[in-house]
């Protein structure tokens, strides 16, 4: 008796240990579901981009630096503008941050107070680092609609008063991949396994996607990055919930790491840009960007006496 209640104790054990190892399997099972899934980012909100006159006699419509969203972190400000002579942005400076201006149709000519110029023609990026200060004009060089993107992007306090710099790219310079009915141009970051060419002073993701109809992308987002989509033509459907986007209208990312992009009966263009929080106090004065009023004030005070960085500043016409 004693030999049957062990062996019958023995396979109690077995059954219990067998149950105990389907109740883990499964657990791991739905723990690995949700961990997916809470990796996977959606959509925090969406805001339409109203057009409003800029500059002299330009239109611009703003989807981040406006009453709606003042900026997110490390992004300050997104136009999408469209100008035709004798309209354009004259002589103006700036302090403290980048300006990345991506050509969509048209071109655009550059002029600055150190007497560095250029034409950037469609497809084409420049990337400008102002630092400690320039001032310059840009205007259309086409007697035409002159359509582009400019980015704001906060440089850390460390960086605001470095020297000026400026990448540019020409649209043939800039990589782009086909994959399975979606295209990208790699401005800044990776994506599809592909290094964009340009230089930043924040790690930046900067993707100019085209969608045909019935297509998707999962691009990996890092999960500490900011970040936003803004649709230029047609409309798609984003994050794991998929909220429809359509044209002229941004959307802020939620939390997580992957971003999922697909489209069904419409084509989309759009584009991806994420980046690295700062995580410092912002103090704007239009085209100043610093961390505090008191250097601001100087900033004002530097440029009025063209001293610290706007040297020959009055002298630019």
């Amino acid at each position: 008796h004693m030999r049957l209640a062990y062996l019958l104790s023995l396979v109690i054990f077995a059954i219990l240990i067998g149950c105990g190892n389907c109740v883990c399997d499964e657990f791991q099972q739905t723990s690995c579901e949700f961990s997916i899934a809470s990796m996977s980012r959606g959509v925090k909100r969406v805001v339409e981009a109203i057009e409003q006159a800029e500059g002299a006699g330009a239109r611009v419509r703003r989807s981040i630096g406006n009453m709606q969203l003042r900026n997110l972190d490390p992004f300050l400000l997104l136009d999408h503008f469209s100008v035709a002579p004798p309209a354009g942005f004259p002589n103006h400076p700036h302090r403290g941050f980048e300006t990345v201006t991506y050509m969509l149709e048209g071109s655009f000519k550059h002029r600055d107070f150190k007497k560095h110029e250029g034409v950037i023609g469609p497809g084409d990026l420049q990337w400008m680092t102002a630092g400690r200060g320039i001032v310059h004009s840009e205007m259309p060089a086409e007697n035409r609609q002159n359509i582009g993107l400019q980015l704001w992007v906060n440089l850390p306090a460390a960086k605001k008063m470095m020297e000026p710099n400026y990448q540019e790219l020409l649209s043939s310079e800039i990589p782009i991949v086909d994959r399975d009915g979606v295209s990208v141009k790699v401005i800044a970051g990776n994506s599809m396994d592909v290094d964009a060419a340009v230089l930043t002073q924040t790690s930046i993701l900067y993707l100019d996607f085209t969608f045909e109809k019935n297509s998707k992308h999962v691009q990996k987002v890092p999960s500490e990055y900011n970040g936003f989509a803004y649709v230029l033509e047609g409309e798609a459907k984003f994050g794991k919930d998929k909220v429809v986007v359509k044209k002229y209208h941004m959307l802020e990312l939620g939390n997580g790491e992957d971003f999922t992009i697909e489209t069904s009966d419409s084509t989309a263009r759009l584009v991806l840009i994420c980046g690295i929080p700062i995580g410092e106090p912002v103090v704007q004065h239009g085209p100043f960007v610093m961390n505090t009023q008191e250097e601001i004030q100087q900033t004002f005070r530097d440029y009025q006496n063209a001293e610290n960085g706007f040297e020959g500043a009055h002298d630019f016409k």
